[in-house]
């Protein structure tokens, strides 16, 4: 069984919304295992209820679980053009796991929320891959074979680099079908090169 992880942030939802669906288009290729995942919330609870956060009851992971998996998506509001801050602290602690290149070979992809669609969507999804190279992660994007991404008729999230969504200024904007197509096209994209793998060793002996 191929083991993999989607691990998320989210505020309002739209990142679980995405989580889920990523989730069910892994679990769609056989001999997948799939977890879904929670970074630990740094904002204060008082701040979270005036902000409007939404209740979150999924499972909080930890650094060290990371190793556990053949495959890690990671799913990230954007912050001013970047990953929010709760997933960045959360791979600042996985310093451990690079040192003994614990996930080199692995493969990661990354899907985001933006509140509109030139507020950092792709910036996000790019910037975030980063950290993952330096794990020694291979990058799992979203390809033009999900043709859903190229559509004008509607707004819609995601890029090459990744599945995505838009909420909206305000945040209420669901994920179109779209949105959560692409999501579910790249959990299962992601698992079939997973698949692909499988066997292969490509853990590097340290130069």
């Amino acid at each position: 069984m191929s083991r993999i992880l989607v691990l998320y942030y989210s505020s309002y939802g739209h990142v679980r919304t995405l989580a889920d669906a990523e989730a069910e288009g892994a679990r769609s290729v056989p001999g997948t295992e799939v977890d879904v995942r929670r970074v630990p919330e740094t904002v204060p609870e008082e701040v979270r209820q005036q902000a409007g956060y939404v209740v979150d009851d999924t499972p909080a992971a930890l650094p060290i679980d990371l190793e556990n998996y053949d495959a890690i998506i990671i799913g990230t509001p954007t912050r001013f053009g970047m990953m929010a801050g709760q997933m960045k602290s959360f791979l600042d602690q996985a310093g451990g796991l690079w040192a003994r290149n614990a996930l080199v070979g692995k493969v990661g992809a990354v899907f985001a929320s933006t509140g509109s669609q030139h507020g950092g969507h792709e910036a996000t999804l790019l910037t975030t891959q980063v950290p993952l190279q330096h794990f020694g992660m291979l990058i799992a994007g979203m390809p033009y074979t999900f043709a859903g991404q190229t559509t004008s008729e509607e707004i819609i999230g995601g890029a090459p680099y990744g599945a995505g969504t838009i909420a909206g200024a305000d945040g209420s904007r669901t994920p179109a079908e779209t949105d959560l197509a692409g999501a579910r096209f790249q959990g299962a994209h992601v698992a079939r090169i997973v698949a692909c793998l499988a066997g292969s060793n490509l853990q590097a002996e340290a130069a």
